[in-house]
């Protein structure tokens, strides 16, 4: 079985150190190989070779979580500028109220 990859915002980050998870976030600045992006709070995101971030659209990163709360980009999907943030933010708050049936207990 494949790890689960939970998604999570800026406020979560510090519960899934060292581990891979899912953000969806708006990228609100560019600086070589790091980006900042906006996923109820600021974070920062460290691009792989492959990531082509654009500012003021939503990116869903795949990522590991590293010490300092940043997280380094495995994966990475443009979702565009039209993109309803408070909703995701409403799905990720369920699935961690009910992380049981959506990671399972050790999530």
């Amino acid at each position: 079985m494949t790890e689960a990859t939970p998604r999570v915002t800026a406020p979560y980050l510090e519960s899934f150190l060292h581990r891979t998870v899912r953000i969806l976030g708006k990228v609100i600045q560019l600086r070589g190989d790091q980006a900042t992006v906006d996923s109820g709070g600021q974070i920062n995101v460290i691009l792989s070779r492959d990531s082509h971030f654009v500012p003021n659209h939503f990116f869903e990163v795949v990522g590991k979580v590293q010490n300092d709360l940043s997280v380094r980009v495995l994966a990475s999907t443009d979702f565009g500028t039209d993109v309803d943030f408070k909703t995701y933010e409403m799905v990720v708050d369920v699935t961690h109220r009910h992380k049981e049936i959506f990671y399972g207990g050790d999530a």
